[in-house]
C-alpha cells in the first residue's frame, strides 16, 4: 500500500525512495521502486527517474519489481524507456521480463508490441 499522503509530499518523498532502494533490502528496494512508479511516471516524470528504478540487485523480487516498472515507463514514458532495451542496458533476464509484461500489456499498441518483440531476440 501506499499513502495517499505520498502524492501530496512527492518533493519530500523522493530523496526516501532513493533511500530504499539504496538500502540492500529485498521488500524495501521493491517497495521503493513500485512507490516511483507510482508516483513518477505522470506528470512528476523526469527521465533521470528511470534510472533510480534500475538497480544492480541480483534478487528475483527485485528484478520482477524492476520488469513491472519499465513496462509500465514503457506504457507512460515510451520515449525515455525505450533506449534501455534499444542500447541493452538491463541484465538479459530483466530485458526478456520487461518485454513479455510490456507485450502482456493493454497500454502497449500493437505496432510498439511488435517492435519490443524485435528487441527480443539475441539477448
Amino acid at each position: 500500500p501506499r499513502p495517499k499522503c505520498f502524492a501530496k509530499s512527492k518533493a519530500e518523498l523522493l530523496p526516501v525512495i532513493k533511500e530504499w532502494i539504496a538500502s540492500g533490502n529485498t521488500y524495501t528496494i521493491r517497495y521503493g521502486i513500485g512507490t516511483l512508479m507510482s508516483f513518477y511516471l505522470d506528470e512528476d516524470f523526469k527521465p533521470e527517474y528511470i534510472e533510480l528504478g534500475i538497480c544492480a540487485v541480483e534478487e528475483y523480487y527485485v528484478n520482477m519489481m524492476i520488469a513491472w516498472y519499465l513496462a509500465t515507463a514503457l506504457a507512460k514514458q515510451w520515449d525515455a524507456t525505450i533506449p534501455y532495451l534499444e542500447e541493452r542496458k538491463l541484465s538479459p533476464w530483466v530485458h526478456r521480463k520487461t518485454i513479455q509484461k510490456a507485450v502482456e500489456s493493454y497500454r502497449i499498441t500493437d505496432e510498439q508490441k511488435v517492435y519490443l518483440k524485435t528487441l527480443r531476440e539475441n539477448c
